[in-house]
């Protein structure tokens, strides 16, 4: 009897030892997924990040020597107040608890969140947002380059990040009105709103002196450093590495392999499209244009990058690269100063990719026998994105250049915005020869 009681103890010891050994590999197990998605989402982050120095190269790179130094300003600024202001208030916009136009609750990064249903810390999840409202802002930058006011350009940077960029991104990622919508990393929401706004800032702005004819004619005002440019593209390809897989949230997620293969071929499509089409049209193989095509590719396959599949990419990456080069002249022949080509890049390649998903979704695309339910849908979050931004933006910078001005004056934007924003210049060795050259001309009896 003895024997069997001490038998049935062991058995019992032996079960209850081997539930604690199961539950708390369970436990090991779901703490160590929670761990790699957060360090996942963390390098992401830190990805997305680095791409303001892509912006501040290509913009940069893109406008003339004197502007230089104005150019990193506004990328650093932006970054630096914008996410001040996206902690404020525009997360809990954007992702807050509220109704089907915005989110009303979480302000300060207040509260829990919960209405997310997320698995990584709150904070992780912010510092990955915020660099994405930061990259919608800077967008406007390269736009708007070279007359803008500093203070102007600064009053603008805390409205987009604060308001209009969170309310698009609440339609369709926050729980709103348009979350049936396909854009999984931001065709629409981030770069489109981005390029939208540039498009409503160039207008109010206008043109650069000398940029157009009075016949109508456009003249040329090439960049000071291609090298920096190309740099910029490099970097920002690499930087969309976190912005399209990163967006999945999760490093247990396998199918962000998938993303990046898809994302690089997009990109390679574009700028390979835009090369032959550059070629073609002008019997060189534009370098600029080539450029802004590997960045169109990237634009375009960011909506629907978890949708598609590899071929579905090529295709939406080429489409992106013969469309870039003609909606930068078309937008130049409108006599809208871009002097970077951002609006054709991110609003017009934006939209156009987010519109393709609606062809090319392998989940209920058109081309995919899905019928045209979702391709409407894509258009209806479109139009509805470019209203709202694009009137929104026209409206805060006709207010903001009657309040505090908007364009600097003829003589500041002549001696260039470095010296006249900011008491600086970015390539001082030039100066002192050019204006030592000029006294010795001066004193010259010749």
């Amino acid at each position: 009897m003895r024997s069997r009681v001490g038998i049935l103890l062991l058995v019992l010891v032996i079960f209850c030892l081997s539930s604690s050994v199961v539950w708390a590999a369970e436990t090991t197990a779901e703490s160590n997924a929670i761990a790699i998605d957060t360090m996942w989402t963390l390098l992401a982050a830190f990805l997305v990040f680095f791409m303001q120095a892509g912006f501040a190269m290509v913009e940069s790179g893109f406008t003339r020597a004197k502007n230089a130094g104005n150019i990193i300003m506004k990328n650093l600024m932006d970054f630096s107040v914008g996410s001040l202001i996206y902690w404020a208030i525009g997360f809990a916009i954007m992702f807050g608890a509220g109704n089907a136009f915005m989110g009303t609750q979480g302000f300060f990064l207040s509260g829990s969140f919960e209405n997310l249903g997320l698995d990584i810390p709150v904070s992780a999840f912010w510092i990955f947002q915020a660099v994405f409202a930061a990259t919608a802002a800077t967008i406007v930058s390269g736009a708007m380059a070279e007359r803008t006011k500093y203070s102007g350009y600064l009053a603008y940077s805390v409205v987009i990040t604060g308001v209009i960029y969170p309310i698009v991104g609440h339609w369709i990622w926050g729980g709103g009105w348009l979350s049936g919508m396909v854009d999984f990393a931001g065709s629409t929401v981030v770069h489109s709103v981005g390029g939208w706004a540039a498009l409503a800032g160039a207008m109010v702005l206008g043109p650069r002196i000398g940029k157009y004819n009075e016949d109508g004619s456009i003249n040329a005002m090439p960049g000071h450093n291609l090298l920096m440019a190309a740099l910029g593209v490099f970097i920002l390809w690499f930087g969309w590495f976190g912005f399209n897989p990163g967006s999945t949230v999760a490093g247990t997620d396998l199918s962000i392999a998938s993303i990046a293969v898809t994302t690089n071929l997009s990109a390679a499509a574009g700028a390979t499209l835009a090369m032959i089409t550059s070629w073609f049209k002008y019997g060189k193989a534009d370098v600029s244009m080539t450029l802004n095509g590997a960045l169109a590719g990237l634009v375009g396959i960011t909506a629907g990058t978890a949708a598609v599949n590899n071929v579905g990419a090529v295709i939406i990456g080429a489409l992106s690269g013969i469309v870039i080069v003609y909606a930068v002249e078309f937008i130049d022949h409108l006599h809208v100063d871009d002097p970077v080509g951002a609006v054709a890049v991110h609003g017009v390649c934006g939209a156009f990719g987010t519109l393709l998903v609606g062809f090319f979704a392998v989940d209920g695309g058109l081309l995919y026998g899905g019928g045209s339910a979702l391709l409407l849908t894509q258009a209806k979050g479109v139009i509805s994105v470019f209203i709202w931004t694009f009137a929104t933006a026209y409206g805060l910078f006709k207010v903001i250049d009657a309040v505090i001005g908007l364009k600097v004056t003829r003589e500041e934007e002549v001696e260039g915005l470095d010296q006249t924003e900011h008491g600086s210049v970015s390539y001082p060795d030039f100066v002192p020869l050019h204006w030592k050259s000029v006294k010795i001309n001066k004193n010259s009896d010749n």
